[in-house]
């Protein structure tokens, strides 16, 4: 049908060759930790800079680790002198050729920090400047939107993190449950269909979740902004309730991620809050969960860990982002204006 399509379903395979082999991830999670980093920082760009917010999550829980996004202009754009001793930085880039990013780490390491590069590019600029690369093996993306370079880099992080914090279990679920549960997500395409046809001709469209997940309202708003040409405001749950949801109007579409989990019960509850306001909710969770009044309900399997549900749970967005993009007639493999590698200095 589309690149981006057969790109969607390679993503299952991926994650498990990534997985299949943490030995990489062992080793860097040693190096980083005899760094004696305190903090960290991930510098990124689009749908890398969505991967970052994971990873702060990640670094943040498992490691406890204080954690967050770096502002690259800081040192490439304003000079600033930066003290980057006792933090890990991480740079993370589909290509590994975006100059900030790759300016950010080299200056970062020059300046006491130990970075790592997360990359599908072992040979590439950002991972010429770093200490350590994890390559994420995700094989050449053709489609300018980035699918399976986004989960894979959410592997990446989630084994390097697994590593970090000597979670076997995260890292045995990564080999064979998340892969299982990502093919197995693909069986909602249908469903995403009809609901791309629901959305056809929206002008906007609202996007939240909690946690983890939060990674996965970022990506999904980015790829349907994309490929559909369509408003789409992503927002954490607790963010939307301090103001913005004042928005919300009858029929206004709101795709809300409920996985099973430590948000759970506050994601239901709001989507109570919002379909109160009139808000058309199309929910993505899982099929134990009951849902009851929303416009649409994507159930996919996330019986994973709750650290690991985002690679399983960005896929009905991913899907949604495909089809919708296709029901108004566009083509989501070549978005208008947007070249594969973006350089932004």
């Amino acid at each position: 049908m589309t690149i981006m399509r057969d790109e969607i379903f390679e993503q299952a395979g991926i994650v498990a060759r990534l997985a299949a082999d943490p030995r990489p991830f062992r080793a860097a999670a040693r190096e980083a930790r005899a760094s004696g980093a305190r903090f960290v920082l991930y510098a990124a760009r689009g749908t890398s800079d969505n991967a970052a917010a994971y990873g702060k999550y990640l670094a943040t829980i498992l490691a406890g680790l204080p954690a967050g996004l770096a502002v690259p202009s800081a040192a490439t754009v304003y000079g600033a002198a930066i003290d980057f001793r006792d933090c890990l930085v991480i740079g993370i880039s589909q290509s590994g050729e975006t100059p900030d990013v790759a300016e950010y780490l080299e200056q970062a390491r020059a300046a006491g920090a130990f970075t790592l590069a997360v990359t599908n590019d072992e040979g590439s600029l950002l991972a010429r400047g770093a200490n350590l690369v994890l390559a994420t093996h995700a094989g050449a993306e053709r489609a300018v939107a980035a699918t399976k370079t986004y989960t894979s880099q959410l592997a990446a992080l989630a084994l390097f993190w697994s590593a970090w914090t000597g979670a076997d279990a995260l890292e045995r679920a990564l080999s064979h449950d998340v892969p299982a549960a990502m093919a197995a997500a693909c069986a909602v395409e249908d469903a995403v269909m009809g609901v791309a046809a629901r959305l056809r001709h929206a002008e906007r469209l609202l996007v939240t979740a909690r946690g983890y997940n939060y990674a996965t309202a970022l990506e999904t708003a980015l790829k349907v902004e994309e490929t559909c040409y369509l408003a789409a405001l992503p927002f954490s749950a607790a963010d939307l309730m301090h103001g913005p949801i004042a928005v919300v109007e009858p029929r206004y579409p709101v795709l809300l991620y409920a996985a099973p989990g430590r948000t759970l019960a506050g994601m239901l509850a709001l989507d109570v809050e919002l379909r109160r306001r009139g808000a058309e909710t199309l929910v993505v969770t899982d099929a134990a969960t009951p849902v009851d009044g929303a416009a649409a309900v994507l159930r996919v399997p996330l019986a994973v860990p709750e650290e690991l549900a985002p690679l399983v749970a960005v896929l009905p967005g991913q899907m949604l982002a495909l089809h919708l993009s296709l029901a108004r007639g566009l083509d989501p493999d070549v978005p208008r204006g947007l070249s594969k590698v973006t350089r932004t200095y």
